[in-house]
């Protein structure tokens, strides 16, 4: 594990290392947990309400160790899209916010070399801030995203287009 500040879902496992119990955490909490959550919130959304489901870089990257991680975060988006087919009768939308590196916490824990690394691999030359994530989210809630279902916007630089 490369990063051991870190809690078990950022840490990063090589895919030999990889165990069940790791696989099974972070799918019940990535996968699992999205999928009951938003079925069972269902019958409180509106008509024409619109659903926003937390993605990641990480899915499409293909990142050394992030194996289960990404492939969690690659399903997420697959909800987005099914559930756009699945929702189209109550005009519920449904679409996925994917940052990347983002200064949260989390990211302010690595060490100054990793953090160099990381930023190193971002068009834009920098980490994200949690209010440009929260920006692109309000965007996809509000009455301005009308027409826009089943996307992945990623809030990342540039990182994941390159």
């Amino acid at each position: 594990m490369l990063f051991s500040p870190m809690p078990a879902l950022a840490k990063l496992f090589p895919f030999g290392a990889v165990t069940e119990e790791h696989f099974d955490k972070l799918f019940n909490i990535n996968v699992r947990g999205t999928l009951f959550t938003v079925q069972k919130a269902l019958p409180l959304l509106k008509d024409g309400g619109s659903i926003i489901l937390n993605g990641s870089v990480a899915s499409v990257k293909g990142t050394a160790a992030f194996g289960v991680y990404a492939a969690s975060k690659a399903a997420v988006r697959s909800f987005a899209r099914t559930w756009t087919t699945d929702l189209k009768d109550r005009h519920i939308r449904s679409n996925v916010v994917s940052p990347g590196p983002i200064n949260t916490p989390l990211a302010n824990s690595l060490s100054a070399d990793v953090t160099a690394q990381l930023v190193s691999t971002i068009p834009m030359g920098r980490m994200g801030e949690p209010e440009e994530v929260a920006k692109v989210a309000l965007f996809l809630a509000s009455d301005d995203s009308s027409f826009v279902t089943g996307i992945e916007l990623f809030v990342d630089g540039g990182r994941a287009q390159i």
